[in-house]
């Protein structure tokens, strides 16, 4: 049996009793500060969402910074719980989302400073800064734990790793070049 005192969970986050809430129950301070995007894909996400301010869970919002090096980009992912809406602060992005089977059709636009573009749920996106300036945007989404499956990461870096055959056959390539992509993946899988 549960007990008055035991927390009532709400998708996986604790409910805190509104008595002992506190002002850093709806706080965060930090997205005044650039990533650090000295990285493979030369971009770094400030999430903002219920793992940060205990304050968002059942609201449904979340926030996150996106830096990105010239260059760089935030690779095709999913969220697969929320709706994202990006507005760039700073720079120039190529960015695009992905219909689902069959059509997969691209819709795809540079954004400038200012620009807003939104990618459905569960749709497979992207952002690529093509600019030899650093770029900055702010992503909204639709969901205190909006999630992410980058998709180059789960596919090729899964662990235990997805079958070379497997993949061979999925992305109609040798298995050689899968292994050779297996290898760029090493540090997710061990």
């Amino acid at each position: 049996h549960a007990l008055a005192s035991d927390p009532v969970f709400v998708n996986g986050f604790a409910c805190k009793d509104p008595k002992t809430a506190l002002v850093e129950d709806f706080f965060f301070s930090g997205l005044h500060m650039a990533g650090n995007t000295s990285n493979k894909q030369g971009s770094a996400v400030t999430a903002v969402n219920v793992a940060q301010i205990a304050g968002l869970n059942t609201l449904g919002i979340s926030l996150a910074r996106v830096d990105y090096a010239p260059y760089g980009q935030n690779p095709p992912h999913i969220h697969p719980r929320a709706t994202e809406i990006l507005t760039v602060l700073e720079g120039s992005l190529y960015v695009g989302f992905i219909t689902s089977n069959p059509e997969n059709k691209l819709f795809s636009k540079v954004l400038n400073k200012g620009d807003v573009f939104v990618f459905p749920q569960g749709l497979i996106h992207f952002q690529f800064n093509y600019g030899t300036n650093k770029a900055i945007a702010i992503a909204a989404l639709s969901s205190k734990n909006p999630g992410v499956i980058t998709i180059a990461n789960t596919v090729f870096g899964s662990n235990p790793s997805i079958s070379g055959d497997i993949l061979a056959k999925a992305f109609q390539v040798d298995k050689k070049m899968v292994d050779h992509i297996h290898a760029q993946f090493s540090e997710y899988a061990t």
